[in-house]
């Protein structure tokens, strides 16, 4: 198991991009935690306004969200829903999180299984939880534990597979999807499953989804801001449609945010 942290400053957006999946077809909300009610009966609004609510106990914390993804290897597929659950539980109260709201999504739009657990790091009383070394200190022995608890392939063991391009259901089909979501989808495969140490390198495996990353011109805005624009690529590996700048993804997967993903 793969367990990756990210931070955020804006509620919406985090919850958004679940519920935008499940818009979509490609994911479902299976849980809760310290939410009234079980996760069938939520609504968008319930779900904003107990998160929204909470964060207002301490308005100093900016970067509140926390947004992670357990991933899963491909073999493991067949992960019923409870056991899913009992994971994401597991996880939660290892790393200190276990009395906070939380929202349990399974995503079904990568080649490997995996869920997206949305959180906030203000606590009841009001105090902040650290997130300083929360992946060396408390996330890796977590996912560790829970490898063995539950028989789970290691993550150290997932690292070294040979990733192969996804079906062309991962790839950006221009013209019959959505480009920003296919490229988007598309993209958080391939900075999840490969190890890349430089654009060129990126954009070799972006290339097999018909998805290619741009420093843009020299004295552009983007490459002075170190930003990044994705095109859509047809068939022949010709650039089509409008350019989408990295700001407006999710993750913003600029240049100077993927260079920390850079591995020698």
């Amino acid at each position: 198991m793969v367990a990756i942290i990210k931070t955020g400053h804006s509620i919406r957006a985090m919850l958004n991009y679940n519920e935008n999946k499940i818009k979509q077809g490609k994911a479902e909300c299976i849980g809760q935690g310290n939410f009234p009610v079980d996760a069938d009966r939520l609504t968008y609004i319930m779900k904003l306004n107990r998160l929204e609510k909470q964060c207002k106990l301490n308005e100093n914390v900016k970067r509140n969200t926390v947004h992670i993804s357990l991933n899963f290897d491909p073999s493991e597929a067949s992960l019923p829903k409870e056991k899913l659950l009992e994971i994401a539980g597991s996880y939660m109260e290892k790393i200190g999180f276990g009395d906070q709201p939380y929202l349990i999504y399974k995503h079904n739009d990568a080649g490997h299984p995996h869920i997206h657990i949305t959180t906030i790091n203000v606590q009841e009383n009001g105090k902040r939880i650290v997130m300083h070394n929360i992946g060396k200190d408390k996330s890796e022995p977590a996912r560790k534990e829970i490898e063995q608890a539950f028989n789970l392939v290691k993550a150290e063991h997932q690292k070294k597979k040979e990733f192969k391009p996804e079906p062309v259901s991962v790839r950006v089909q221009y013209g019959k999807t959505e480009t920003k979501n296919a490229i988007e989808n598309g993209l958080n495969f391939v900075v999840n499953n490969y190890k890349f140490t430089s654009l060129p390198e990126l954009n070799a495996v972006l290339k097999l989804y018909n998805i290619e990353a741009d420093k843009g011109n020299e004295n552009s805005r983007v490459a002075k801001h170190s930003g990044l624009l994705y095109h859509a690529l047809n068939g022949k590996g010709t650039r089509v449609g409008v350019p989408i700048k990295a700001s407006r993804f999710h993750d913003k997967p600029t240049l100077k945010k993927l260079e920390k993903k850079f591995v020698a």
